[in-house]
């Protein structure tokens, strides 16, 4: 799994800003002089106001009101020349007051009208009115004094967290932070499956073919060992031995076509966990095995329990499966090819695949005494070859059914796996591999492990 520590950054903004707090701060036009004064009696007024400011104490007082003007316009923000004129100032208004008493004449950033007279926000670079500020997720205007902000978008910070903020996809909860503040969880390579840590460790069930992690509101197949199936892998599921026999022959008749044809009839069966993991600790062939065993090559004289039963009618039906006691002779350098049942159709017969190798080069006589990660290594590429040539039919068959995209998907995960393997036996081995047969064939890659036991 991939931590990912993702800093959840909010920009925060302080929001709401008032306009001019001055007389005349409304949407209507500012009170004039009455239409029926008349010219002489306003120029009476105006000539008294004059005399009034000559009776003065001389420039001090000029100084005094010039300096409370302008700390008037720079505390509000404003010009104090009109922008686009002043047809509807009143004419007795002294010069130094205009830029207090204009409305602002610039246009809303929502909106596009005029601001004209009132309160308006100023946040982003830009002026709107208070109902023209939304958020882009909700389109509700934001009130608040603090808001988020995602590229040239603002948005509330309650939406902002459900857009943004990852959800965990398996309990569906906000990803909680860690106490250093970041966004803590994990991430499937393949899947991009995004969950919290603590579901790593409270017993929350994996699928046992694709690995994906089980939802709290989707519920897996359960099989008879205790493993889950997810609904999309239980639809390809091989349950039993007799099932997998048309998946085996063909996988035998591809060893065929690579010139490779295994004549020793050799027995495949369908077990459970218990058995194959029972099996494993019998062999004594001293070869290194994966933690998850799902298949193998036995060699030796063992009684094993198959799988015996039916696909289930329902999904989350029962499997009505049962086991019976199977003696396996030694007649041969090999006895018989087990699989885990229960697994996908593209992954059984990779795994098919896989185990015959080891059985062509147990047969062949010539390979005997291969380093683990060498002999590893060239059954895992051709398990690759093998999922890559069932990938290629089904592309070549022009199917566009939701099943096959499923089942395509499927064993594209199944070759990630392969190609990503971490172990210096199975992914290291198969890397080396897949180079050399990659750079010299097939043939030539094997004739040189026959004569070096060695990839070249």
């Amino acid at each position: 799994m991939k931590l990912v520590n993702l800093k959840f950054s909010t920009q925060v903004h302080s929001l709401l800003k008032d306009s001019y707090e001055v007389p005349y701060y409304s949407h209507e036009r500012p009170p004039y002089p009455s239409d029926t004064q008349s010219n002489e009696e306003l120029d009476r007024a105006i000539a008294l106001s004059l005399a009034e400011d000559h009776r003065r104490e001389g420039p001090a007082q000029d100084l005094e009101d010039e300096q409370l003007a302008k700390a008037l316009q720079e505390s509000l923000n404003v010009d104090s020349r009109p922008r686009f004129g002043n047809p509807f100032f009143p004419p007795h208004v002294p010069e130094g007051l205009l830029g207090i008493l204009q409305c602002d004449r610039s246009n809303c950033a929502g909106c596009d009208q005029p601001l004209g007279y009132g309160r308006f926000l100023s946040c982003l670079g830009k002026t709107w009115h208070p109902n023209c500020f939304c958020c882009r997720l909700c389109n509700k205007p934001i009130s608040e004094r603090e808001f988020s902000v995602q590229g040239r978008d603002a948005y509330h910070r309650d939406c902002y967290k459900e857009l943004f903020h990852p959800k965990c996809e398996v309990c569906h909860d906000f990803i909680r932070t860690n106490p250093a503040g970041l966004i803590e969880y994990r991430s499937h390579p393949f899947w991009n499956q995004k969950y919290c840590p603590r579901h790593e460790r409270d017993g929350t069930a994996r699928c046992g073919s694709c690995d994906r992690i089980e939802a709290e509101d989707v519920r897996y197949h359960r099989l008879n060992d205790g493993r889950k199936l997810c609904l999309e892998c239980l639809d390809t599921a091989v349950l039993d031995t007799k099932a997998c026999q048309p998946l085996y022959r063909e996988v035998l008749k591809f060893y065929k076509n690579q010139s490779m044809k295994i004549d020793q009839e050799i027995p495949m069966l369908l077990v459970e966990r218990t058995a194959l993991n029972a099996a494993r600790e019998s062999e004594k062939d001293g070869h290194a095995h994966s933690a998850e065993t799902r298949g193998l090559c036995l060699s030796e004289e063992q009684t094993i329990s198959t799988v015996v039963g039916r696909k289930p009618r329902m999904p989350m039906g029962p499997a009505s499966l049962f086991t019976e006691p199977q003696k396996l002779v030694r007649h041969c350098e090999v006895t018989a090819i087990l699989v885990l049942y229960g697994l996908t159709r593209l992954l059984t017969g990779s795994i098919l695949a896989h185990e015959l190798m080891h059985a062509w080069l147990r047969l062949d006589g010539g390979f005997s005494n291969l380093p683990n990660d060498v002999e590893e290594g060239i059954c895992q590429v051709m398990s690759h070859i093998w999922l890559s040539g069932e990938l290629k039919n089904m592309t070549s068959s022009g199917s566009s059914s939701a099943h096959s995209a499923i089942e395509a998907r499927l064993g594209e995960f199944y070759l990630h796996q392969i190609v990503t393997d971490s172990s210096p036996v199975y992914g290291e081995g198969f890397r080396r591999g897949y180079a050399a047969v990659r750079q010299f064939g097939l043939s030539r890659t094997l004739e040189h492990l026959r004569l070096t036991r060695d990839f070249p």
